[in-house]
């Protein structure tokens, strides 16, 4: 939730955002990282990240390029692999979203950027304009990056080759 105060109310539900503290002191973003250090253990039954999207082309993407060739960028979380375990979360930068759930640019997040440790494949995204800040900011230690784009004005990635499709 990237506005909790804003949300429509709700017993069934806990608006917060990843980074706010939970009632231990550590923050939501820290109990998902110690929660996927044993993904194999899910008492809450958390999904992989890219189950949570209604749209099939992130399970394309899996069935296509792996599980673990394939990464999600998530205005909520940062930039996590397909398989990490996610609560469900309304977090977007879409100017079109509902305000409790859009994420703006001014807003502090710690995100995660889990890029493998030595990968040397270029690293390649696909998505809308205003998830390209975020992916250039979490990837600026790859050495290859692509940014396709399918607009009339390219994006601003710097350090990113930036393609249209």
């Amino acid at each position: 939730m990237a506005d909790p105060a804003r949300a429509p109310e709700s017993t069934d539900v806990i608006y917060a955002r990843p980074d706010d503290r939970a009632d231990n002191g550590a923050t939501w973003r820290d109990h998902i990282a110690r929660y996927n250090a044993t993904p194999d253990v899910n008492p809450f039954g958390l999904s992989t990240a890219y189950e949570l999207y209604e749209n099939e082309t992130y399970r394309e993407l899996v069935r296509r390029f792996g599980i673990g060739n394939t990464m999600i960028l998530s205005a909520g979380w940062g930039l996590i692999p397909a398989g990490f375990l996610t609560p469900r979360y309304d977090i977007t930068f879409s100017a079109s979203a509902e305000p409790y759930v859009r994420r703006r640019k001014h807003e502090a997040y710690e995100d995660f950027s889990m890029l493998p440790a030595g990968a040397s494949e270029p690293i390649v995204f696909f998505g809308g304009r205003e998830y390209v800040p975020l992916f250039a900011k979490l990837t600026a230690a790859a050495e290859r990056r692509i940014v396709f784009y399918n607009s009339a004005i390219p994006p601003q990635a710097p350090g990113c080759f930036v393609r249209r499709f």
